[in-house]
């Protein structure tokens, strides 16, 4: 289990918190009496009456708070960071024969060929599951999404356009957005194609293919809180379509920092199986 090990060693690994910014308070939030943030209060708006999606978000799983400031954050892995299947029956998903066969030879190698443990970039939907934080802007037409992890980034297009006919597969795959109902139940469906062969969901190495469909609907049910509910639909790997959850709950009162897996890595040479 090698490889797994210094997976979640690379995953909980906290960057030296001396950098600008790391206890700056967040401006314009809505605050409890003590001045911790009200997660339950309504959630912002855009001037086009939009649920704001803007700020810094973890998985659920993640315990964002850090007493006292400066200190080391006490990080929990969300358990579908190693196995998205979890929930599923039997925590496995509906593989298609091959895959199936691809899964317990990648259990066999102890998923030493994860390419997030290689210091690629970790495609979404599995970046929703990281414990790095992501930050989320919002304008008119376009929704970006910055990722501390090797300073990635991803682009979700809520402008109307197609989806590109020809699609180079690449990481994080290509985003159209629209909204769907009104008021507070305003839900924003991403539709994502065009995403790479080797692409892994998690940990244990589910993956996808280049004929997936990605479905994600979020919601911002108030301040504290992003509900996102993914679709995989990948008739190449699974016999059907699934769903998993991937909550984020807001962070606030810190900064982003930089977390660049390259830098002076000597991990990926030592990979074996069991």
């Amino acid at each position: 289990m090698l490889s797994l090990q210094i997976t979640t060693a690379l995953l909980l690994a906290a960057p030296i918190l001396s950098a600008q910014w790391i206890t700056y308070p967040t401006p314009g939030i809505p605050r409890l009496k003590d001045g911790s943030p009200n997660l339950a209060a309504p959630a912002p708006r855009t001037a086009d009456g939009h649920p704001d999606f803007s700020g810094m978000w973890a998985p659920k799983a993640v315990n964002p708070q850090c007493p006292g400031g400066l200190c080391v954050e006490q990080m929990a892995l969300p358990v579908i960071a190693r196995n998205i299947a979890t929930g599923q029956p039997n925590d496995q998903l509906p593989y298609q024969p091959w895959a199936a066969a691809q899964m317990k030879q990648r259990a066999l190698d102890a998923s030493k060929d994860d390419p997030h443990v290689r210091c690629t970039p970790p495609n979404f939907p599995r970046a929703w599951a990281l414990p790095q934080y992501r930050k989320i802007i919002q304008v008119p037409d376009l929704i970006v999404v910055l990722h501390e992890f090797n300073a990635a980034y991803r682009q979700i297009h809520t402008d109307a356009r197609p989806l590109p006919q020809d699609m180079q597969p690449i990481w994080n795959g290509y985003s159209t957005a629209r909204w769907e109902g009104s008021g507070t139940n305003q839900t924003l469906i991403v539709e994502s194609r065009g995403f790479r062969d080797d692409s892994w969901l998690d940990m244990l190495g589910n993956s996808l293919s280049s004929q997936t469909k990605v479905t994600e609907r979020i919601r911002r049910p108030n301040f504290g809180n992003l509900e996102i509910e993914v679709t995989i639909d990948d008739p190449k790997t699974y016999t059907k379509p699934w769903t998993v959850r991937m909550d984020q709950i807001v962070v606030v009162d810190t900064e982003m920092l930089d977390e660049i897996c390259l830098e002076n890595e000597k991990d990926a040479g030592h990979l074996t199986g069991r």
